[in-house]
């Protein structure tokens, strides 16, 4: 009886993880053939479970945060304050039971950030709270990546005048690679990876930096050959420039 209360055990705690490993697989196939559809039907099961566990809430966050971004690229407001409320909920939960502060602060930047995009005349007053943050989530933790690609985000996103840089973007995204990618981690099936490898080769196209750009491309696409959006759109458009440009 014993053994098999042991087993029963067992198999509850692994349940949660292979549904994570499940959820993440879904999400980062979703993310690379641009079917965000099915992102959205993955946060919205999760977020229908009402789990409490802290690594499944946490990998949710993520999901929401990568979707919530993508409303806004789509100019899908409506939808983007939707799940901005329910990412600030599981964002609130976590910061009650102690969840990794560096964490904490990096998504209460990035939020400062999308309500900067639904609201850009707050921009004077919610950019430096964001940068605020970035910051904490730095002095927190200087060897987690979110907190640089928060910093990249705000440099990338902000206009000159205001101090905003691309050079300065790319120093922070390259930061976040090289902590993506230290010795022990795992980029497997992270869409965050690949993401950051996008961001890096928009900063150089915005500086007219070609060859540059080009490069980070491909190495997105040498990480993952199907990740249509890099092969069909971003990088055929970024060699049409270049072929104006000569």
């Amino acid at each position: 009886m014993e053994g098999k209360k042991s087993i029963v055990t067992v198999a509850l705690m692994i349940l949660p993880l292979l549904l994570i490993a499940s959820e993440k697989t879904k999400v980062y196939h979703a993310y690379i053939h641009n079917r965000m559809e099915e992102w959205k039907s993955v946060i919205d099961e999760m977020h229908s479970r009402n789990s409490s566990d802290t690594i499944s809430l946490a990998e949710l966050l993520n999901y929401q945060y990568g979707y919530i971004g993508f409303c806004l690229a789509m100019e899908k407001e409506k939808e983007a304050r939707g799940y901005l409320d329910l990412a600030e909920e599981n964002l609130e939960f976590l910061e009650e039971i102690g969840y990794r502060r560096s964490i904490i602060h990096a998504y209460k930047s990035a939020f400062y950030g999308f309500k900067i995009g639904l609201s850009p005349i707050k921009a004077t007053f919610l950019g430096p709270k964001s940068m605020k943050q970035a910051e904490l989530a730095i002095e927190a933790d200087p060897y987690e990546p979110m907190g640089y690609i928060q910093q990249g985000n705000a440099q990338f996103y902000m206009p000159p005048v205001f101090g905003g840089s691309k050079t300065e973007a790319i120093e922070k995204f390259k930061l976040a690679m090289d902590l993506m990618t230290k010795e022990g981690q795992s980029i497997k099936n992270d869409w965050n990876y690949l993401s950051l490898l996008v961001l890096i080769a928009q900063s150089y196209e915005e500086m007219e930096k070609w060859k540059q750009a080009k490069k980070y491309y491909n190495q997105a696409l040498a990480v993952e050959p199907e990740f249509k959006w890099v092969k069909n759109e971003l990088l055929p458009g970024l060699l049409k420039k270049e072929e104006k440009d000569e």
